[in-house]
C-alpha cells in the first residue's frame, strides 16, 4: 500500500489558500479515482483506493499544518507502512506557480509541515511533490508576515487555469509514481 499526503490546514477558511494544495491535489486525485475521502483516522481524513493496480490511502491531516507529522506517523504505524510507501504533496514558495518538482530525501526548505514530518518520523528520505506558488512580491511588511499572508492567502481568480492543469498534472505524477519509479516520474513531470 502506498500513503497518499497532501498537505494543507482544516477548514473551509482555508479550503483555497495556496498553503492547501496538497489538499486540493488530493481531492482531485480522490475523485479522478472514485476514492470517497470519508474515513477519519490517525488524525487525518482518508480514503482507500486503487491506482496503477496498487492499493493506496489518499490522507489529508486535520492537525493543521504545523503538525502533519503526528498524522503522517501514526498512519504509517497504523498500517505497517515503510518509509519508501510514503508520497508528501506541498506547496513550495521557492518554485514558480504552476511548477512540478518531485525529490526524495531532501530538508524541510523551511516548509513547517514538512519539518513537522521529518521530525516526526525521523528520516527525511521520502518522495515529495513539490508545487510552486512562488514567492509573494515583498514591500514594507516584515518578510515573515508577508510570506504567512501570502501562503495563507487565496489563489487568485486568474490562476485558475495554471491551477487546474498543476493539480491535474500533480494527479498523473502520482500515478507515474505508483506505476513505474521516481526516475522515471522526474524525468517525466520534473
Amino acid at each position: 500500500m502506498k500513503l497518499i499526503v497532501g498537505l494543507g490546514n482544516p477548514g473551509t477558511a482555508y479550503s483555497f489558500n495556496r498553503h492547501n494544495i496538497g489538499f486540493l491535489c488530493i481531492n482531485h486525485i480522490a475523485k479522478s479515482h472514485g476514492i470517497a475521502l470519508d474515513k477519519k483516522q490517525g488524525k487525518a481524513r482518508t480514503g482507500k483506493g486503487i491506482i496503477a493496480g496498487i492499493e493506496v490511502l489518499l490522507a489529508k491531516p486535520q492537525t493543521y499544518m504545523n503538525n502533519s507529522g503526528q498524522a503522517v506517523r501514526l498512519l504509517m504505524q497504523k498500517y505497517d507502512l515503510d518509509i519508501d510507501d510514503l508520497i508528501v504533496i506541498h506547496d513550495d514558495i521557492d518554485l514558480p506557480f504552476g511548477k512540478v518538482r518531485l525529490k526524495q530525501n531532501s530538508g524541510a526548505g523551511g516548509h513547517n509541515g514538512i519539518k513537522s514530518i521529518i521530525d516526526y518520523l525521523g528520516t527525511q528520505d521520502f518522495v515529495r511533490i513539490k508545487i510552486g506558488i512562488s514567492r509573494p512580491q515583498l514591500e514594507d511588511e516584515p518578510v515573515e508576515d508577508t510570506i504567512v499572508d501570502y501562503v495563507l492567502g487565496d489563489f487568485d481568480t486568474e490562476d485558475k487555469p495554471v491551477l487546474d492543469d498543476v493539480i491535474q498534472r500533480t494527479g498523473d505524477a502520482v500515478a507515474c509514481l505508483i506505476r513505474e519509479d521516481l526516475n522515471t516520474a522526474m524525468n517525466r513531470f520534473n
